[in-house]
């Protein structure tokens, strides 16, 4: 039986998967014309799976011998080329005889010996050389490896791309997290070692994979549907694209945690969409945990800091470096504007970096209850001023992302009240100036249906030089309130001047009216 799949490549016989050649169509053209070319793509978007079905596609169709591979064997080799070329071939001679090659198309064995240095382009050159047909290599997880020995396999594919191209592989695939230009990072950060500021100036284009359209993940849970029979609501199906925009593991990580955790037998609707999502997040996947563990770099820290925020970067030249970095990590979406990818990724990013915080939080979610399952909500405020005045100060010190340490500490707060039965949804970025929350709380309504409490909040900052953020926040709120069609809302200003009162002399709560007319409660911290 077929299933959604979060683990490793796909396999068409075992998993539900769309077309995977698909999403890297230009690819077929550059191998025709026998072009080095480099796909990239952050990890679990689908490189290896399209890679592996196109080196099928075309060993099948006679004109190639297509070859995929992981240079993952070459990572504990670090500095030490010619074993990490030697383990290169090895892994090399070993997928040629799992992929069923015919004897005259296998590489040699024993590969040739050759000068340190240089196995990778004299083996490549002596398996050219005998094979009755054009080689074509995908040199997967290329950027796995480090120092000199991705300086020696770069330099010895280019060597053997213009010395001996009618005696080399025909097309060459390097494939990874990063474009080419960002390799020196993984060459130690130095550019004279790669000697180019392109170490690959033989490639004719950098092909990134995209994510699924709307289209895309509909006809991916349709597959689900034509096999098993069950459905996913219109809504469940929109509301796993605008949580996940896309990001295939993501879109099978949705519906595999309904399906094979959750154990849903009926139509499945935006009601267990929301309730995976906040499972996937609680239950810190791995693939969500290698994006975070990446937050504690300078690069990343540097973008990431001021887009949680909501404030605008100190932009110097290396800044859109850091941005492409961020970027091809899949942390920000691949577009112009600087965003979090996806909304899942938003919440994981706010939740892991105020993890620290939520564990010296002891207020019980269930001492904020009421008999029909609402929040206290004004019993959860006044519960955070009195937790802020105690602990707010040391918090904020301690916090690694100091420019939003204070929107931590209360998201932090917020979440462990509400996590287990309720949910927060955050909008912030760069230019925000503010970090707008909605709390979302299931509840049992008079009449014995299920209903929602929501309940806005949107938190400010004041630093040194800023004239007090009231009225500009107030308007805000307004515009929040607006589209959520709410009455009333929270307006949290942190006070961050060096010349603010002490915090528990400035920390209180009072109420203020909105351009709308809304009564809106103000707390200044």
């Amino acid at each position: 039986m077929k299933y959604f799949n979060t683990t490793g490549p796909c396999d068409p016989r075992r998993h539900y998967m769309l077309p995977a050649a698909e999403r890297i169509a230009k690819a077929r053209e550059f191998i025709d014309y026998g072009q080095y070319f480099v796909v990239n793509a952050p990890r679990q978007t689908g490189k290896s799976t399209s890679l592996i079905e196109l080196g099928h596609e075309l060993t099948a169709g006679g004109n190639y011998v297509a070859l995929h591979f992981s240079c993952e064997v070459a990572v504990p080799f670090h500095d030490d080329f010619v074993g990490a070329g030697k383990a290169i071939l090895n892994r090399i001679r070993t997928a040629a005889e799992n992929a069923g090659l015919p004897s005259e198309q296998l590489p040699p064995d024993p590969w040739p010996d050759t000068t340190p240095g240089t196995e990778v382009v004299t083996g490549l050159s002596a398996w050219a050389a005998r094979c009755p047909m054009p080689l074509v290599l995908f040199f997967d997880e290329i950027d796995a490896i480090r120092g000199d020995s991705l300086v020696s396999v770069l330099q010895q594919l280019r060597d053997g791309y213009i010395t001996q191209r009618d005696r080399f592989p025909y097309a060459v695939v390097l494939c990874g997290m990063r474009d080419i230009r960002d390799y020196t990072a993984v060459s130690g950060g130095d550019l004279t070692r790669l000697r180019s500021a392109d170490p690959f100036n033989i490639k004719v284009a950098s092909i990134r994979i995209r994510d699924f359209n709307l289209a895309e993940v509909a006809a991916l849970y349709e597959q689900h549907t034509a096999c098993t029979g069950q459905q996913f609501s219109t809504r469940a199906t929109d509301l796993a694209y605008s949580y996940s925009e896309g990001q295939p593991w993501l879109v099978n990580a949705l519906a595999h945690e309904v399906i094979r955790k959750m154990r849903v037998t009926g139509t499945i609707t935006d009601e267990h969409i929301d309730e995976a999502k906040e499972r996937l997040i609680v239950a810190h996947a791995t693939h969500l945990d290698s994006l975070v563990d990446k937050l504690s770099e300078p690069r990343v820290r540097r973008v990431m800091e001021p887009l949680i925020a909501g404030s605008v970067p100190a932009v110097d030249p290396t800044f859109d470096d850091d941005v492409a970095y961020v970027r091809e990590l899949g942390l920000i979406a691949n577009d112009k504007t600087i965003r979090v990818a996806n909304p899942i990724y938003k919440e994981v990013i706010v939740r892991v970096l105020g993890s620290g915080i939520e564990n010296v939080i002891f207020a019980q979610p269930s001492n904020f209850r009421l008999p029909d399952g609402r929040l206290d909500f004004p019993k959860l405020l006044a519960e955070f001023v009195t937790f802020w005045k105690q602990n707010g100060e040391v918090l904020v010190v301690k916090q690694g992302y100091h420019e939003a340490a204070a929107q931590l500490v209360m998201m932090a707060f917020l979440h462990r009240i509400v996590n287990g039965g309720g949910y927060i949804d955050r909008e912030y970025g760069l230019g925000y100036r503010r970090i707008d929350l909605l709390v979302r709380q299931a509840y049992t309504a008079a009449d014995g249906h299920r209903a929602w409490q929501r309940e806005a909040l949107e938190l400010k900052v004041r630093h040194d030089g800023d004239e007090d953020p009231l009225i500009e926040g107030l308007g805000q709120l307004d515009a929040y309130l607006d589209r959520l069609d709410l009455a009333t809302g929270v307006l949290a200003i942190f006070d961050r001047r060096a010349s603010a009162p002490p915090l528990p002399v400035r920390t209180a709560f009072s109420e203020a009216v909105s351009p709308g007319g809304r009564t809106i409660t103000v707390l200044r911290a």
